[in-house]
């Protein structure tokens, strides 16, 4: 570092800028101090530049657009990370087992799912537990029957947003569809396609312990596993009964609570 750029030094945590002007918003960083205030919903932000990027939520202005499926977005960040559905770019590796992902976000998930036992979250109402939070408040809906996506074009309600944007692709034709270029098939989620294509390519790295059984993906080897197990974590909200699998206690809990009245709750 050059003379000229150690001139402004933070006093906190040393770390030096080329002017003033930058040291004092970095400076805020410590002090927590947010003075640029959102005249629409109050919300505070560090710099000027946060609070016009923000305020393109109210306005609806998104001048960032993809050139190949004419999505638009309201940040050139945002734009970016889109822009690796159709390169297939994936800058963000796990320096643990080498697997790459396009989102930072999906890495860290991935260190905190699979090289990570811990689980603080737990459910009150059967007592399992879960890695973070987000899984958790979707798993409680299992046993509450909440469908807290709703469709603006017509009555039906989802209790996953996954389930929603598939819903306005397949019933409303808004969105944009992920399509294989081996066979053409279309599909709702990118997550979807890559495991697809994986098929196509005929690879199944996850091998059951407990029989020769393999599956191109985690998540089918561990729903297989349920088959070896006579542990069932998914319970009935409205009769407390427990199931193995969950797609069991889903359609159980919408017989059960018609049984028993529950519908609405």
């Amino acid at each position: 570092m050059n003379v000229h750029s150690s001139k402004y030094k933070c006093t906190e945590c040393g770390k030096c800028f080329n002017s003033s002007r930058t040291l004092t918003v970095h400076r805020r960083i410590h002090s927590g101090e947010k003075p640029f205030e959102c005249t629409v919903c109050s919300k505070r932000f560090t710099t000027s530049r946060e609070l016009v990027l923000h305020s393109r939520i109210h306005s609806g202005e998104k001048p960032y657009k993809c050139h190949e499926c004419d999505k638009v977005f309201s940040r050139s960040a945002h734009l970016t990370n889109h822009m690796r559905v159709h390169t297939g770019e994936k800058p963000y590796k796990c320096s643990l087992c080498n697997k790459s992902f396009s989102h930072s976000g999906n890495l860290q998930r991935h260190t905190r799912h699979v090289h990570s036992n811990r689980r603080p979250y737990d459910c009150r109402y059967c007592g399992k537990l879960f890695k973070s939070s987000r899984e958790l408040k979707c798993h409680v809906r299992i046993h509450t029957g909440a469908k807290p996506f709703s469709c603006r074009h017509c009555s039906d309600c989802f209790t996953r947003h996954r389930q929603l944007k598939a819903h306005l692709l397949k019933s409303h034709n808004e969105g944009t569809w992920f399509t294989c270029h081996i066979c053409q098939k279309n599909f709702c989620h990118s997550g979807s396609l890559k495991i697809h294509l994986v098929r196509h390519e005929g690879v199944k790295p996850y091998v059951c312990c407990e029989c020769p059984k393999n599956f191109c993906t985690g998540y089918e080897l561990r729903r297989h596993q349920l088959m070896h197990s006579d542990v069932k974590h998914f319970c009935c909200g409205s009769c407390g009964k427990y199931f193995g699998r969950k797609h069991y206690v889903v359609w159980h809990f919408k017989r059960c609570s018609r049984r028993l009245g529950f519908i609405g709750l």
